[in-house]
């Protein structure tokens, strides 16, 4: 069959190195693509949010199945555009349709969904430019820290952890009034802060039944030992040593059983990845956010686990019967490390020649941020390759991970040695 993914980052590599390895995928189309992408497939430059360009290729080339890898299509209705179309709504599409993705496009929606269905996460209030002066007398009753979100898609950077009541107040003045995060901030959800260890949870489901895939947990601070700004993530390890059966037993029994029985009972239609983000606080899980597709950097940690054939999952996700399917997961344990540009999280370097991939032996190398000029791979985004190891323990996999990162090389490459140290 031939299967178009949309997406450009490190998670679409990673997708595209699964898909091309099924006995199923004739040709894999990736669009857009990028400079790692193309030995797995054929890029195409459409973006993933131009519909009727995405249609004309799925036309051309007799697609037979799409896999949406970033959210923005997702919430924008890629699915139900294919729906309401007679030539292409017989082509299955992995993601959800534009209500269930609402659980990610949303925050005040994910958070009433949660409420509604007795999922344990931590208690909020959304507010709106016009209740702006009802937020801030309801920061004065709050305690401190607190977590200012972003109600809609903020690019990964719609979060403020504030410390303070002063700098709550500034802050939820700058979102909602200043449009701090645009129109992504029109609505802003003020929430309690939760301590304890974060984890992500990655679920597939045909929407009626499902299948856990491998944990992780991605490492979000650019400096050693956690400091610094909050980046997309520079690097993940999966499995998590203290999500044990007993953890994992409560995750499934209060959160995936009713997050999948939720959206049946709210009639919502769900096909796809759900990525749930959790708060471990003294072995109890609480839901962070949901997320409608995999993340990043954690599925290049993931999906080297995964023994089964993907394309039959996904097959099996859009054809319902998921449930005959029997996960077979590895055993061993997947390092992630991220190369990023001088200058990440911030402003930052593009244009830099890579060399040095091929130097690499024993780990997967992830593009993310890369394009191909005249033949040479370059630097094209904040982050820019992952570089994964998948061996027998922990530690093994981090150091591996960490030699074969020191291999390649580009000006200004930056990447942390300390991924899964707090966990050894």
């Amino acid at each position: 069959m031939n299967i178009l993914l949309l997406g450009s980052g490190g998670r679409e590599s990673t997708f595209a190195w699964k898909i091309s390895q099924s006995k199923h995928c004739s040709q894999l189309f990736i669009a857009p693509g990028n400079a790692g992408t193309g030995e797995y497939g054929k890029n195409v430059n459409i973006q993933p949010t131009d519909f009727e360009a995405v249609k004309q290729l799925v036309l051309k080339n007799q697609i037979n199945m799409v896999v949406v890898g970033p959210e923005e299509p997702l919430v924008k209705g890629i699915h139900d555009y294919f729906l309401n179309d007679e030539e292409i709504r017989d082509i299955p599409v992995i993601g959800p349709q534009q209500e269930g993705a609402k659980l990610e496009g949303s925050k005040t929606f994910s958070k009433a969904f949660m409420r509604r269905h007795f999922i344990p996460t931590a208690a909020s209030h959304s507010f709106t430019r016009n209740t702006l002066e009802q937020g801030i007398a309801y920061l004065e009753s709050h305690k401190m820290p607190v977590v200012l979100k972003a109600d809609g898609l903020a690019a990964g950077k719609g979060v403020l952890i504030c410390q303070t009541l002063e700098e709550a107040q500034k802050e939820l003045v700058a979102m909602l009034q200043d449009a701090k995060f645009g129109e992504a901030s029109s609505t802003v959800v003020i929430e309690e802060f939760l301590t304890g260890i974060e984890l992500s949870v990655f679920v597939l489901t045909d929407g009626d039944s499902y299948k856990i895939l491998p944990e992780a947990k991605d490492y979000k601070r650019i400096g050693e030992g956690d400091t610094g700004l909050n980046t997309g993530g520079m690097g993940s390890v999966s499995p998590v040593p203290f999500a044990n059966a007993e953890f994992m037993k409560k995750v499934e029994d209060r959160i995936v059983k009713p997050t999948i029985a939720g959206l049946k009972a709210d009639q919502i239609p769900y096909k796809g990845f759900i990525f749930i983000g959790l708060m471990n606080t003294d072995g109890e899980p609480y839901v962070i956010e949901y997320n409608v597709r995999m993340g990043d950097p954690e599925t290049e940690s993931v999906l080297p686990r995964i023994e089964n054939d993907f394309v039959e999952l996904l097959l099996a996700a859009a054809q319902q019967n998921l449930s005959e399917l029997q996960l077979k997961i590895s055993p061993k344990t997947a390092a992630t490390v991220m190369l990023v540009s001088s200058g990440y999280p911030g402003a930052y370097m593009k244009g830099k020649v890579i060399a040095g991939i091929s130097n690499v032996r024993d780990s997967f190398v992830f593009h993310a941020g890369t394009e191909l000029d005249n033949g040479e791979i370059k630097t094209a985004g904040g982050r820019v390759l992952a570089v994964t190891s998948l061996k027998d323990d922990l530690f093994s996999a981090v150091q591996q991970a960490v030699t074969d990162a020191g291999r390649i090389y580009f000006d200004g490459k930056y990447f942390r040695t300390d991924i899964g140290f707090d966990l050894f």
